[in-house]
């Protein structure tokens, strides 16, 4: 930023497994959403390596990049990005209709409980409905990663819970790797394994033997 340098990341060395449900937690300004666009091929690191099943994507062109966000990644944001003028259905589709190996809209909406929910627009639905069709449209296309950041960060704890919900579902259901960066220390007893991060570091990392059931989390 002109003459101002920000490490946003300082020496980070990181793995994620397969399966695994991995919660990032920071404050604001540790470096979490910086790390999660790394990883998800959205933002490229300066130095380091950065590698996907023994693919690098550190020196990765931007056509690789596309490929390897559309046939590898999921994500859900914060603020759900849907489409207005698209039903539940219609938004998840625009995924699928560019998945290599796509689920069916309808499938992936009744993973995240909202098979009533098809042909309804988002001003017809809830904010947490509306986080669930963002949840369902990032799993639709059955990715092998899938990155959330603060998807609970605009909800109340009871909607959060089922957002959370709909997260472990799919987790445990299709398999595939989760990480979800959060500010909400309460969020990372659901996980497997929890990564602090603090000034761009990771400060620690610890595993949960018994991961709690998003109900039993205390916000």
């Amino acid at each position: 930023m002109g003459e101002v340098v920000v490490h946003a990341l300082r020496g980070v060395d990181l793995d994620l497994f397969a399966g695994e449900l991995v919660v990032l937690l920071g404050a604001s300004g540790s470096g979490k959403s910086t790390l999660l666009n790394i990883l998800g091929g959205l933002d490229t690191a300066t130095k380091g390596e950065v590698s996907y099943c023994g693919q690098s994507l550190t020196n990765a062109r931007d056509r690789e990049l596309t490929r390897y966000r559309r046939d590898h990644v999921g994500f859900v944001f914060q603020f759900y990005n849907l489409i207005p003028s698209l039903t539940a259905r219609e938004n998840v589709a625009v995924v699928t209709e560019i998945a290599a190996n796509p689920m069916r809209p309808e499938d992936a909406l009744g993973l995240v409980g909202l098979q009533e929910r098809l042909n309804h627009f988002p001003a017809q639905m809830s904010g947490g409905e509306q986080q669930r069709v963002a949840i369902a449209r990032a799993i639709a296309k059955n990715p092998k990663v899938l990155l959330c950041d603060e998807p609970t960060g605009a909800l109340d704890s009871k909607t959060g819970t089922v957002v959370l919900d709909a997260l472990v579902r799919a987790n445990k259901e299709l398999g595939t790797t989760t990480a979800i960066i959060t500010h909400n220390a309460g969020i990372a007893a659901i996980a497997d394994r929890v990564i602090l991060l603090g000034d761009g570091r990771i400060t620690d990392i610890h595993h949960n033997a018994h991961p709690l059931k998003p109900a039993e989390v205390s916000w």
